[in-house]
């Protein structure tokens, strides 16, 4: 697994599923906020309000954040849902993706220097009343303050890198590759989770995985 490091320019996916749609927007805007002056790029997957047409459970967040991270079509992945463990178990349940359930700017940075991952989740219903936008802008602002996987505390840098190499190389052995995990998932459920009004415009723009690309293509009838 091929983890993206702070100090690159990545490029951010934002994917909210529907019980935390209506917040879109403020997650949005506090993320392009802190990621854009450092030079990564934002893409916002959605959902994008309560009522769109594609509805995207916390199970097919897990499903589209595999798909883009996997493809290389996203570098690191944001998302959450009401409490952040359905969409973090969701996430985790797939090869390529580390992904942690972060409340705070703590978690977040210790996440990152600690864990290596490539995805959070947030619980975007818990505790978000007023000020949970600048919560949120502190949470990315750790996130993505320094070169991730460097150890926290620093006297604990050597055993941590170790163990997460550890929990790559069990990762490998223990996932199968993406496309054939999403031709045996329900068809239904993975074409809904790609189903986003401009999934396919930032998908198809920035996917660097031909094999993913074509079982994507077949999936959604191309």
């Amino acid at each position: 697994m091929n983890v993206r490091k702070a100090e690159q320019i990545m490029k951010i996916a934002l994917i909210n599923e529907n019980s935390q749609a209506a917040k879109n927007a403020v997650i949005l805007n506090a993320l392009k906020k802190v990621a854009e002056p450092m030079g990564h790029t934002v893409d916002n997957y959605g959902m994008y309000a309560a009522d769109d047409e594609a509805q995207l459970t916390y199970v097919q967040n897990g499903i589209l954040a595999a798909v883009l991270l996997n493809s290389g079509a996203a570098d690191y992945v944001i998302t959450g849902c009401g409490t952040g463990e359905g969409a973090m178990l969701a996430l985790n349940s797939f090869p390529g993706v580390i992904c942690g359930h972060v409340e705070d700017a703590l978690d977040a940075y210790t996440f990152a220097q600690i864990n290596d991952g490539n995805a959070i989740a947030i619980p975007f219903a818990k505790g978000f009343g007023w000020g949970g936008d600048l919560n949120l802008e502190y949470i990315f602002e750790k996130l993505f303050c320094e070169e991730s996987g460097q150890g926290y505390p620093k006297e604990r840098a050597v055993p941590e890198k170790r163990n997460k190499k550890i929990l790559d190389d069990v990762k490998k052995v223990t996932y199968r590759d993406l496309p054939s995990i999403l031709k045996e998932l329900d068809q239904d459920l993975v074409k809904g989770a790609l189903a986003g009004e401009h999934f396919k415009e930032l998908f198809y723009a920035n996917c660097k995985d031909d094999t993913i690309a074509a079982a994507v293509r077949e999936l959604v009838g191309e």
